[in-house]
C-alpha cells in the first residue's frame, strides 16, 4: 500500500531525510523509531503529501503522492503531531465537519461519526466543546477525524501522546486491530508500544534507517538496541 524510495529531504543545510526506502503492506503496522529530530515526522509529512520531497518517491495504493495527490489521500487517513482541532466545536460538531470534508453526507456520515466516537471511546464528551477538553480526550478526538472515513492507510504521528495507562492500553488495541485489514504506520517514543502493536518496526537515525524487522528480529531488550543504534540529542548537540 505505501511504497517509499531513495526518499530525501532537507531544510537548509539540515538533512532532514536522508534516502531512505522501505515499504508497508495491508496488514502491517509498523512503527517508526527514533530520537526526537530523526527525521520521522518529516517522513510521515512526505507520506502524506504535506511536505514534497527533495528526491525520491512516494506512492500510496499505487497512486504517486506528488503526481496524483487527490487519489493517495484519499486513502490516508492522518494524526499529525499536535493536531489541530477548532476549539469553538463541540466534538460531535467537529467530526461532522472532518466527515463532510472526506465527502461524507446523511446516512454514511452519521454512521462515520457513530463508529469512530466508539472505537475512539468518546461517547462521554461528544457535546462538550474541544476546548474544554482534556489532553488526552483532545487527542483522542483528532485520532477519530483520521478514521472517520475508512481509509485503507493511517499515518499517526504519536497517537497515544498525553493519554493515560488506560487510554494508551486501548489505543494500542485498536491499532492493533485496525492493522489486521490496512497499512498502519505509526511513530512513538515508548518502546513497549512496538510489542504491544507493531508486526514490524523501523528505527531511523539522523535521516537514515539503521534497522528494521519484527520486534524479535530486532532484538532483545528493545530498548538497548535502540541506545546502541542511535545517537542521543546530546552528542548530536
Amino acid at each position: 500500500m505505501i511504497k517509499i524510495e531513495n526518499l530525501a529531504k532537507s531544510f537548509g543545510a539540515k538533512r532532514a531525510v536522508d534516502g531512505i526506502s522501505f515499504n508497508v503492506e495491508r496488514g502491517e503496522v509498523v512503527g517508526f523509531l527514533g530520537p526526537n529530530g530523526s527525521g520521522k515526522s518529516t517522513t510521515m509529512r512526505m507520506i502524506t503529501g504535506y511536505y514534497a520531497p527533495d528526491s525520491g518517491s512516494v506512492s500510496v495504493g499505487g497512486h504517486d503522492v506528488v503526481d496524483s495527490p487527490l487519489q493517495a489521500k484519499r486513502l490516508i487517513g492522518y494524526l499529525p503531531e499536535n493536531a489541530a482541532t477548532y476549539a469553538d466545536m463541540s466534538v460531535r460538531g467537529f467530526l461532522e465537519f472532518a466527515a463532510e470534508l472526506r465527502g461524507l453526507a446523511g446516512d454514511a456520515k452519521r454512521k462515520a461519526v457513530s463508529r469512530a466516537v466508539e472505537r475512539c471511546f468518546l461517547e462521554s464528551v461528544l457535546h462538550q466543546s474541544v476546548d474544554t477538553l482534556s489532553k488526552g480526550y483532545r487527542h483522542r478526538t483528532c485520532l477519530a477525524q483520521a478514521l472517520i472515513h475508512e481509509p485503507e492507510v493511517l499515518i499517526l504521528d504519536e497517537p497515544t501522546d498525553g493519554l493515560d495507562p488506560n487510554q494508551k492500553h486501548e489505543v494500542r488495541n485498536l491499532i492493533k486491530e485496525l492493522g489486521r485489514t490496512k497499512a498502519v504506520v505509526f511513530s512513538t517514543h515508548i518502546l513497549e508500544e512496538v510489542d504491544a502493536a507493531c508486526t514490524r518496526a523501523i528505527i531511523i537515525d539522523r535521516g537514515r534507517i539503521v534497522a528494521q524487522g519484527t520486534p524479535d528480529e530486532l532484538g532483545r531488550p528493545l530498548d538497548e538496541v535502540f541506545r546502541r543504534l542511535t545517537v542521543p540529542d546530546t552528542v548530536k548537540a
